[in-house]
């Protein structure tokens, strides 16, 4: 492996930030496995080399194998890389490597015995779920417990599985730091922390979050900081929180853009009402494996996912107004192979790790030129070729005309692209006389729903009308929690002249009609409000009360009381 080992200042594009790294290390190789090099070369321990050899991994990537013995060695790591290469063993490994196990020798003297040595902080629930599934791949044969933490699920388990005890945890900024407050998540043992997409983390706004967990641990610790491009921020927290770090750059030197050349890119000028008929074409390629369409939004993810289930592709949506449980099927389900197509906003743009996504298929043109890497960085991973595609609206070409320039792809204008145009079928191997509907005879794959929706006890999602935010509202409507459903609603309702045929409502207003002629209108109002027992109406009632006589306020209550009319003077 060629290697190159430097002293360079590490800055923003600005250059107003700027960290001096102890060794900046270069790789200039694509991502591939080193056949020469295993694992145990690194010194890596035996248990956990035997759980990456029992899931296939045997040999290192180049941004792995100069991640270990840096790392191994306990300094702290500034890691630049291309999504898909292979960096979350990288920092996993050694992660591993360090906590001290229930069954090793020192666990009883830790400052805090079960409490989490390792924290893996990332940005997004999907991408937690990925690099706790990598971990627990490496640590098989290792006593290392791996808890994930995020938001969506319920708190209970999570709770309680830091209450029994765990290494490593893998988690999101929000759920961490709540789980902190309330004194459940204790980081006083924690020996290494790990940022992984630290870009993405400041584009979300968790930063602060960030700091506030890393403020937690102890001062003497090694972090790791991974991330795709290093922003102004980015770099500041790195001067603050790291000592001395090393700086390791994965760089290809044949690949002259910024996104890495096993993606192949295609840029058409569709129209909106024809891209569905597009994206049924290309689904139906040749070669074509896992694909990902991304959409900018919630509703235009449901749409293309529906319209793509009813013209027999087996596709599955994943966006941020579906719960927990049905994000995680989707994704199970596109992992297992039970659909295909997966529709998603960016809510999983850098949560989807399945090295053999062949398409990806930006469904309108993207924000800027880091979504753009993100989202293509789906397919073309772990060395594999990919493509991807993307339709530029005629409204969005000043936009693209900014994102080609930044990214140096030398497509200024796109070609205007149809269901029809031929060089669609060329371009994509498409064959000659394909329809937009898949033939019955390639509906093979079982579809989103042979997949099991797990009940996750989730929060914030719409289950049933008693619970979450509906029971919040229905007790909002009802003027109190036991007042049940005969609320303000009921009571305004009586108050308008509604029988309701209720014995109760009659004898009620049986009372009412007593009371009035013993002690006049505002007396009855009073009786009505004391039976009925309805705040709400009786806010409403004391509003009326008031009354204003030569500027001064006089309340209505005490003219009741005395049975005459309010006098128009003070005494």
């Amino acid at each position: 492996m060629s290697e190159l080992h430097t002293h360079q200042l590490l800055s923003d594009d600005s250059g107003t930030e700027t960290i001096e790294p102890e060794e900046t290390i270069i790789s200039d190789e694509k991502p591939h496995e080193i056949a020469e090099k295993s694992f145990a070369d690194y010194n890596v321990r035996a248990d956990i080399v035997e759980s990456l050899a029992d899931a296939g991994i045997t040999h290192p990537f180049p941004i792995q194998a100069m991640t270990l013995p840096v790392a191994l060695s306990g300094h702290d790591i500034i890691g630049q890389a291309k999504t898909g290469t292979g960096k979350t063993l990288g920092f996993g490994i050694p992660a591993l490597q360090r906590v001290v196990g229930p069954d090793d020798a020192g666990f009883d003297k830790l400052p805090a015995p079960g409490a989490p040595q390792a924290m893996v902080i990332v940005p997004t629930r999907e991408l937690a779920v990925q690099v706790a599934n990598d971990l627990q791949n490496a640590s098989r044969k290792r006593n290392a417990r791996i808890a994930t933490i995020y938001g969506g699920r319920a708190y209970e388990p999570q709770v309680e599985a830091l209450q029994k005890g765990v290494e490593v945890v893998v988690g999101t900024p929000g759920r961490l730091i709540d789980l902190y407050k309330q004194k459940h998540l204790v980081l006083k043992n924690v020996k290494i922390v790990v940022l992984d997409e630290a870009d993405e983390m400041l584009d979300l706004g968790f930063l602060p979050d960030v700091e506030t967990l890393i403020a937690g641990t102890p001062a003497v610790r090694q972090t790791l900081l991974f991330s795709a491009t290093m922003p102004g921020p980015v770099i500041a927290m790195a001067r603050r929180y790291m000592t001395q770090p090393t700086h390791i750059r994965a760089a290809d030197p044949d690949d002259e853009g910024l996104t890495k050349r096993d993606i192949r890119q295609l840029i058409y000028r569709a129209h909106s009402m024809d891209k569905t008929e597009v994206v049924a074409r290309i689904l139906q390629a040749r070669g074509r494996g896992r694909t990902i369409i991304f959409t900018k939004t919630k509703r235009t993810a449901a749409k293309v996912a529906e319209e793509l289930v009813d013209r027999g592709f087996a596709a599955a949506a994943i966006h941020g107004d579906l719960g927990q449980g049905a994000r995680e099927q989707a994704l199970r389900a596109f992992r297992n192979n039970k659909v295909d197509v997966l529709v998603a906003t960016d809510v999983a743009a850098r949560g989807i790790d399945v090295d053999d996504v062949t398409h990806v298929i930006n469904y309108q043109c993207v924000e800027d030129e880091k979504i753009y890497l993100h989202r293509v960085g789906r397919t073309g991973r772990a060395g594999n070729k990919g493509t991807a595609v993307t339709f530029v609206d005629w409204d969005d070409m000043p936009r693209w005309g900014l994102i080609n320039k930044a990214l140096g792809l030398s497509v200024p204008e796109p070609i205007e692209t149809y269901s029809s145009s031929a060089h669609l079928y060329e371009d994509l191997d498409i064959p000659e006389g394909t329809k937009g509907r898949l033939p019955r005879s390639k509906r093979t794959l079982a579809g989103v729903d042979a997949e099991v929706l797990e009940d996750l006890g989730e929060t914030g999602k719409k289950t049933t009308r008693s619970s979450g935010r509906d029971s919040a509202r229905e007790s909002g409507r009802s003027g109190g929690r036991d007042a049940g459903r005969t609320g303000s609603r009921e009571g305004s309702r009586r108050s308008g002249g509604e029988t309701g045929g209720r014995s109760g409502d009659r004898r009620r207003r049986s009372s009412e009609s007593a009371t009035d002629a013993a002690t006049g209108p505002a007396a009855g109002s009073a009786a009505t409000a004391t039976a009925d027992g309805e705040q709400p109406s009786r806010a409403r009632r004391n509003r009326t009360r008031t009354r204003r006589r030569n500027g001064e306020v006089v309340a209505g209550s005490e003219s009741a009381a005395t049975g005459s009319q309010p006098s128009g003077t003070e005494a």
